[in-house]
């Protein structure tokens, strides 16, 4: 079985150190030559985890998205959402005919706001059955450092993702099967805004305290908007939620929790993302979270609290101030 990874950022090099190390044969497509070339001769990606030793006995790189996905009969994505069209647009329907692909793009593609399987679909045709979803609590940064950490595979169809668990486990990466991948996709979408929150909070100077009620009443505020976007039983306390919010809201290495940081101690949105080396999902997907509730208008304080921030210019100070009359 061989896997085409798509994408050169922190989260694709993660996987392919994962996958390597595992002794799958891999094939990793990314646009920049230099990088394919430095990676190459030294084993290693000098501009995202250039720390992580990526031992490619099995794999190769290649510069042309058709011919990487040509020979595997799994593709993972891993491209930021709002980038992620432009990332496809050499292949065709074809191109992706009769594979697994598994997305580890935690967000929602742009204008059209849809999930990344609703878009594989539409584009691609890819069967429903055939979509997977990788998520988790788990940080690009921790894996490459081959800290214990536990993935999840959504699928509609379990027995299906099942034989692909074993690429991916081994002493430092876990992982289970689901079969809730657009509740999961919902998950990390909207985990990477209540982390914009949080990470504006801690910037304005609020406490522990404080954050626990924010994160608490995200958790209430995530169940409440799965429901009614894709309504079906779930432990919102598994790890592919709840483990996911809480990582991505109170960690180090969480991008979005650093961008909402800044705007706290008061960037703009604008410097706040020049100042990133790393894409912040959040900032997309709270306009496209805002966009899709206008549909269901399920009350989400946290989350349009973090959209009035980004798009409509209000004072982060005012905006949370506002918010604390809403969370209980």
């Amino acid at each position: 079985m061989k896997v085409a990874v798509v994408g050169g950022g922190s989260w694709a090099t993660a996987l392919v150190k994962v996958l390597s190390d595992n002794q799958v044969p891999l094939v990793w497509w990314m646009r920049d030559r230099e990088t394919m070339a430095y990676i190459q001769q030294h084993q290693r990606n000098p501009r995202y985890l250039s720390d992580a030793n990526l031992q490619l006995k099995r794999g190769s790189l290649q510069a042309d998205l058709r011919k990487a996905v040509a020979t595997a009969s799994v593709v993972i994505l891993a491209v930021p959402a709002a980038f992620l069209r432009d990332a496809l647009s050499p292949l065709s329907e074809h191109d992706l005919d009769g594979k697994n692909v598994l997305s580890a793009v935690k967000g929602m593609v742009p204008v059209e706001n849809l999930l990344i399987g609703q878009f594989l679909q539409k584009y691609f045709r890819v069967n429903e059955q055939r979509f997977m979803v990788i998520t988790g609590p788990c940080h690009a940064e921790e894996v490459a450092a081959e800290k214990l950490s536990f993935l999840t595979l959504a699928a509609s169809h379990p027995e299906l993702a099942t034989p692909l668990v074993s690429m991916f486990k081994n002493r430092y990466m876990n992982m289970q099967v689901s079969d809730d991948p657009s509740g999961s996709e919902y998950a990390s979408v909207m985990k990477n805004i209540y982390a914009i929150a949080g990470g504006i909070a801690h910037g304005l100077g609020y406490g522990d305290n404080f954050m626990a009620v924010l994160v608490s009443n995200a958790i209430i505020e995530l169940k409440s908007f799965l429901r009614a976007v894709y309504p079906k039983r779930r432990d919102i306390k598994g790890s592919a939620y709840l483990g996911d919010l809480l990582v991505t809201a109170y960690s180090q290495f969480s991008r979005n929790r650093s961008f909402g940081a800044m705007l706290g101690k008061g960037y703009s949105v604008r410097s706040a993302q020049l100042e990133m080396n790393m894409v912040a999902e959040g900032y997309y997907s709270a306009r496209a979270v805002h966009e899709l509730n206008k549909l269901h208008k399920c009350s989400i304080p946290i989350a349009s609290t973090v959209y009035s921030i980004l798009y409509e210019g209000v004072p982060a100070r005012v905006a949370m101030h506002h918010l604390q009359s809403q969370l209980h």
